[in-house]
């Protein structure tokens, strides 16, 4: 038994069918270079990384909320929610770098 994956599928538009044929791409994609690779493993990684965040930043404000005026707990909290920001702008900011570095160099996707 063969095992097809339609990477492309061209169908033919037009009222008699052979007017004009339209090509539809599919979603994988091929890795070539170690860039790919990168690239693949980062794009599943991001969101997790957000989530994490989304979880330090509430855990920092539950802290600020049940502190009941207690300076240790209080920096507790500031604490976890600027660690929180932080990171996350840690993080957009090493997207945005290696998705201008990859355009400028013409490795992997580019440019968002």
């Amino acid at each position: 038994m063969n095992q097809l994956l339609a990477q492309s599928l061209n169908f033919q538009v037009g009222p008699t069918g052979s007017s004009r044929t339209i090509a539809i791409q599919g979603p994988l994609v091929g890795i070539n270079s170690l860039a790919d690779i990168v690239t693949v493993i980062m794009s599943f990684l991001y969101p997790f990384a957000g989530a994490i965040f989304l979880g330090v930043v509430i855990w920092g404000g539950f802290d600020l909320l049940t502190s009941h005026g207690e300076a240790e707990k209080l920096n507790s909290g500031r604490s976890k929610i600027t660690s929180g920001i932080i990171g996350f702008i840690l993080l957009a900011t090493s997207y945005i770098l290696a998705k201008l570095l990859g355009f400028i160099f013409g490795v992997g996707e580019g440019i968002l």
